[in-house]
């Protein structure tokens, strides 16, 4: 089961990597909320919207993965 995971997360890194471009040009990681302080020579990105929505996302996708993983285990 750990190994199936593992491998799923795998993948899904990789399909991010690969729509990466696609996922910045329409405007995804730069959304309201998001902290940015820019001073002289110093710059900070904290992306906490960007965060919570990623990991509500995965969260999600996650337990549908536990749900029909258990239909067909049982």
């Amino acid at each position: 089961m750990l190994q199936r995971t593992l491998i799923i997360v795998g993948i899904l890194f990789i399909l991010i990597g690969l729509f990466y471009l696609l996922i910045k040009d329409i405007g995804f990681g730069k959304l309201p909320g998001d902290i940015i302080v820019k001073s002289g020579n110093f710059s900070l990105y904290f992306p906490i919207i960007t965060c919570l929505i990623v990991s509500v996302v995965l969260s999600i996708l996650y337990i549908f993965y536990l749900r029909k993983s258990k239909e067909l285990f049982c």
